[in-house]
C-alpha cells in the first residue's frame, strides 16, 4: 500500500480528454583454437552444433558437482556472450528475441540454465518472459501480495523466485530479459472473486468475456475501474522490483469475438455496461441535453426523433447537445428536419461510445507502464495490426487503438497474417510503420519455426528474409515462441513430476 502512487492514479483517472481522431484513423562449444564458436558469416548467429553439445555436456557435469566442468562451463558462457554480442551488432536484425513461458518444473537445478543456453545457441539476444498469464503470476508464493495465485505453488517452493532467477540467468548470458504480461485480460481466477465482480467488463447483453471467448477462460476487465487498475498497478510494481530489462503489455484490448460478433456495429456490442465506465462516459457530457441523450442511447441502443424533441423541450435554455469531442454542425439557414437531426446525433453518439471504449484502453496501458517509466525501464505494447480497423459501419470487436499508443512505448505488432507466404506478413508490418510516429521503435513479432512451415506459415528464415527489405526501419524482430522451436522440451517441462 505504501508504495502505491495514489496521486498519480487519481490523475490518470481524469487523464487526457477524449480523442476524436481515433475514429477516423481506425486501423556453443569451447573452441581451444582462435576460431569463434558462433558463425560470424551466418545471418542467424547460431552457435555451432559441436559447441552446443560441448556446452550441454559441461552444464550437466557442473550440476552434478564437477568443479572442473563448472569452471569450463562458465568460461564457455562468457565466450558465447561476447561472440553473440559481436555477431548481433554486425548482423540484421540487431535485436532478435524469443517468447518464453516457464513452468513449475523449471525450478529444478539447471533447468533455467538449459533453456537460456538453447536461446543463446539460436542467436537470440533477448527473451520475452511471460510473467502474468491465464490468471497467475510468476512471483514467489510466500511474498505474492497480488490477487492472483503464483505460477509455482509446490510445497516447499513457496519462496522460490523463478522470475528473479530467469532474469539473472538470462543476463549472465548477455540476454536482455523483458517481462511479458497480459494486460486487460485478468484471467479466470479473477472472476471467481466475489469482491471483484464490478471490475469485470460487460456488454449491453449483460455478458462477460467468459461467455463470448471460445476457451471460456479469458476475463477482460473494465479499464476504467479503480479496483482493477489498483490490482494491476501493484502487480507491475512487484515485477519491476526484479529489474527486468523491459516490460511488454499484451492483450491491450477488449475480447476477440467470432462470427458476426467479430464486428461491433451497435452500442450494446461494446463493453460499456459497468458502473465505472458509465460514470466516466456520463462525465464527458458538456450540458444537460448531452447527458440525457447519452443515457438514452446506452439504455435503448438508439435515440429517436421523439427523444430529441422531448429533450429540447426539457432544456430550452441549451442549444446543441454537447459532449467531449463533439463539433456541432454549422448553422444553416433553415432548421434541420427531426429525421436529419436524429441521424446526425445518433452517429455522433456511436462515435463517442467507440472512442470512449478505446480511451479506456489507452488510459490503462499508460497507468500500467508508469512504474517502468519511473525506473527508466523500456515498456512496450503488443497488438494485432488489424485490431483497430473499421469494418463497414462497425469496428473490429477488439477495439485495439494501437495507432494511438504513444511513441515512447515500443510497438510490437503481432504480424501473424496467414496466406501461405510472407507477403501478407510484410504488408502488416508496412501498415504499422506507416502509422507510427517518427522515432517509434517497431519490433514485429513473427509466428513460426526455423527450417519448416507450421500452421500454413513459411519457415522463420523465409519470413525474416522478407522483412529484411524493411531495414533499417526495422532493427528488431521477435519470434513466437520457444514452445514452437522446442515442442518436445516444452512438453517435458509441462508434464514433469517434482518430488
Amino acid at each position: 500500500m505504501s508504495d502505491f502512487n495514489w496521486k498519480f492514479l487519481s490523475v490518470v483517472l481524469s487523464w487526457q480528454g477524449l480523442f476524436t481522431v481515433i475514429i477516423t484513423n481506425c486501423l556453443l562449444i569451447l573452441n581451444l583454437a582462435t576460431k569463434p564458436a558462433i558463425a560470424q558469416n551466418r545471418q542467424d548467429c547460431w552457435v555451432s552444433s559441436k559447441a552446443t553439445q560441448e556446452k550441454e555436456n559441461l552444464r550437466l557435469l557442473a550440476f552434478k558437482g564437477n568443479k572442473e566442468a563448472a569452471s569450463r562451463y562458465q568460461k564457455l558462457l562468457k565466450q558465447h556472450t561476447q561472440e553473440l554480442k559481436t555477431c548481433r551488432s554486425q548482423t540484421w536484425p540487431q535485436t532478435q528475441a524469443i517468447w518464453l513461458r516457464l513452468y513449475p518444473c523449471d525450478i529444478q537445478p539447471g533447468a533455467v540454465d538449459q533453456i537460456m543456453d538453447r536461446i543463446v545457441n539460436q542467436g537470440y539476444n533477448q527473451v520475452y518472459l511471460e510473467v502474468f498469464y491465464d490468471g497467475q503470476v510468476l512471483l514467489p508464493a510466500a511474498t505474492n501480495s497480488t490477487v492472483w495465485p503464483a505460477v509455482v505453488r509446490l510445497p516447499g517452493a513457496e519462496k522460490f523466485d523463478l522470475l528473479a532467477l530467469a532474469i539473472k540467468k538470462g543476463q549472465q548470458r548477455g540476454l536482455k530479459v523483458y517481462t511479458w504480461m497480459f494486460t486487460t485480460n485478468f484471467g479466470y481466477t479473477y472472476a471467481q472473486r466475489a469482491d471483484r465482480q464490478n471490475a469485470i467488463a460487460r456488454n449491453g447483453k449483460n455478458q462477460t468475456s467468459l461467455s463470448v471467448v471460445e476457451d471460456s477462460s479469458q476475463v477482460f476487465i473494465d479499464p476504467y475501474n479503480t479496483q482493477a487498475k489498483t490490482d494491476y498497478y501493484r502487480m507491475v510494481q512487484q515485477v519491476i522490483r526484479r529489474r527486468p530489462d523491459g516490460i511488454l503489455f499484451d492483450y491491450v484490448r477488449y475480447p476477440r469475438q467470432t462470427g458476426i460478433d467479430s464486428i461491433a456495429t451497435k452500442v450494446h456490442d461494446l463493453w460499456l455496461f459497468t458502473p465505472a465506465t458509465q460514470e466516466v462516459l456520463f462525465s464527458r457530457a458538456k450540458n444537460a441535453k448531452g447527458l440525457e441523450l447519452i443515457r438514452r442511447f446506452l439504455t435503448k441502443g438508439y435515440v429517436s426523433a421523439g427523444d430529441i424533441a422531448e429533450i429540447d423541450k426539457r432544456y430550452p435554455q441549451e442549444d446543441e447537445p454537447m459532449w467531449e469531442g463533439r463539433i456541432p454542425p454549422k448553422k444553416q439557414k433553415s432548421l434541420p428536419s427531426p429525421a436529419e437531426k436524429q441521424r446526425v446525433l445518433q452517429l455522433d453518439l456511436w462515435l463517442l461510445s467507440v472512442a470512449h471504449a478505446m480511451q479506456g484502453i489507452l488510459d490503462f496501458v499508460t497507468l500500467a507502464s508508469y512504474p517502468a517509466k519511473q525506473k527508466g525501464i523500456p515498456a512496450g505494447a503488443v497488438f494485432f495490426p488489424e485490431g483497430n480497423q473499421a469494418l463497414g459501419q462497425g469496428y473490429d470487436s477488439r477495439l485495439q487503438p494501437w495507432d494511438k499508443f504513444p511513441s515512447t512505448l515500443e510497438w510490437h505488432p503481432m504480424s501473424y497474417a496467414n496466406c501461405g507466404n510472407a507477403s501478407c506478413i510484410v504488408a502488416q508490418v508496412q501498415q504499422v510503420l506507416k502509422m507510427a510516429q517518427p522515432g517509434t521503435k517497431v519490433i514485429p513479432a513473427l509466428a513460426g519455426k526455423w527450417g519448416e512451415s507450421i500452421s500454413n506459415r513459411p519457415p522463420l528464415e523465409v519470413q525474416m528474409q522478407a522483412l529484411r527489405q524493411l531495414s533499417p526501419q526495422i532493427k528488431g524482430v521477435s519470434h513466437f515462441a520457444y514452445s514452437w522451436q522446442h515442442p518436445e522440451h516444452d512438453g517435458e517441462r509441462k508434464a514433469c513430476n517434482i518430488r
